[in-house]
């Protein structure tokens, strides 16, 4: 019997990637496939390096492939990763040429650790084998210079073809800019809106950030003209909102969503992250305390629709890992490590859905002086 091709991608096509209900043809994860006789071989294209599905995929692919072309067909499968990018002409984009993906990852209210995950999952990108940028705009608050252990850095200055240009600190394999770099950390940031849009639009225009394949951006709490500037200088990939289950924090996230999801800046939502989802002290590793209830945030996930990505625990290490620079996802064998790497996972995976299903972004322009529209 004498196998094609196209039997073979419609017995793929019944193979849906964990979690995601779209199957891996639709997902544009098959490649190089190949028919020799009995043989088929092809490559399924991981979102990252480190997915923990491989076994279950390739077991997953060879049955589908026997059950609908032929129990004798021997099934070879090669697992490699690539970041897809998701932004209009990135060849020849005039802002941040390198970067294939850029994620917002915000918050409706301040106090859910949204910077405390954004630092973590950038280290878990990095391990996955991404290559990461961070930028803080948290302008008031900017925290990750002394959750990434280096607050006595200072990017460096450099002139490049007439024209001023900003190195990135180097923290754990991840390229970092802050307004903490610039100021002294006990000193209050009173400035007002455009100050703060200012330097953030000098961090992403004025930065060399080189070839990255997401660039996560940490934005204040709330929605404000930090958002705004931001959607309107990149394409924004898509978002990430991070919150707690207490019902307060809850009701400023669906804000948040709201925001991005709105007609006048319609960013993706990747999905929400559920922080301080529940307590383990260190002594009882197998105990749960839902200190701030549980399961809000995946409750809120399915009414809003927008994909769940995980839940963080509340562990002292966190914590201490904070205060001393060395984020918890740097520990892969810690139940916070094993927490950020399955978060890096979903949004690596949700990022490479949005591309392969979503029209590539655009700038967001604005229209007149009360609104904006996303082309």
């Amino acid at each position: 019997m004498k196998y094609s091709t196209e039997d073979v991608l419609n017995a793929l096509s019944q193979v849906n990637y964990p979690d995601s209900g779209k199957d891996l043809v639709g997902l544009n994860m098959i490649e190089s496939l190949k028919i020799d006789g009995h043989k088929i071989s092809f490559t399924i294209m991981l979102p990252s390096a480190n997915s923990p599905f491989k076994n279950s995929l390739k077991k997953a692919a060879t049955q589908a492939i026997q059950a609908q072309v032929g129990a004798e067909a021997e099934v070879e499968i090669e697992f490699l990763s690539r970041v897809s990018f998701g932004r209009v002409n990135i060849e020849s984009a005039k802002v941040l040429p390198g970067v294939k993906n850029i994620i917002a990852i915000a918050s409706g209210k301040g106090g859910v650790g949204k910077s405390t995950v954004a630092s973590n999952l950038a280290v878990a990108l990095v391990q996955g084998g991404a290559k990461v940028g961070l930028i803080d705009a948290d302008i008031f608050g900017p925290s990750q210079p002394k959750m990434l252990g280096v607050e006595d850095e200072r990017p460096k200055v450099m002139k490049i073809d007439g024209r001023n240009r900003i190195e990135p600190v180097m923290a754990h394999g991840i390229k970092l800019m802050s307004i903490g770099f610039f100021a002294n950390p006990e000193d209050a940031l009173v400035w007002r809106g455009p100050m703060a849009t200012s330097a953030l639009k000098q961090f992403i225009n004025d930065g060399l950030w080189g070839n990255l394949d997401y660039l996560l951006i940490d934005l204040p709490p709330g929605t404000s003209d930090v958002h705004l500037t931001i959607v309107q200088e990149v394409p924004v990939t898509g978002a990430v909102i991070v919150s707690t289950p207490q019902d307060v924090a809850l009701a400023d996230a669906i804000k948040g969503i709201n925001m991005f999801r709105g007609d006048k800046i319609n960013v993706p939502i990747l999905g929400l992250i559920e922080n301080m989802a529940w307590f383990t002290p260190a002594e009882l590793p197998d105990n749960k305390y839902f200190i701030f209830g549980e399961g809000g945030c995946k409750r809120l996930s399915e009414r809003l629709n927008v994909p769940f990505l995980g839940e963080i625990p509340i562990v002292q290490s966190i914590r201490e890992n904070g205060d001393k620079g060395t984020p918890s996802a740097l520990d892969t064998a810690s139940i916070t490590g094993i927490a950020f790497s399955n978060l890096a996972e979903q949004v690596a995976h949700r990022v490479a859905e949005r591309n392969a299903t979503a029209p590539a972004t655009e700038k967001v322009e604005i229209t007149n002086t009360t609104g904006c529209a996303a082309h």
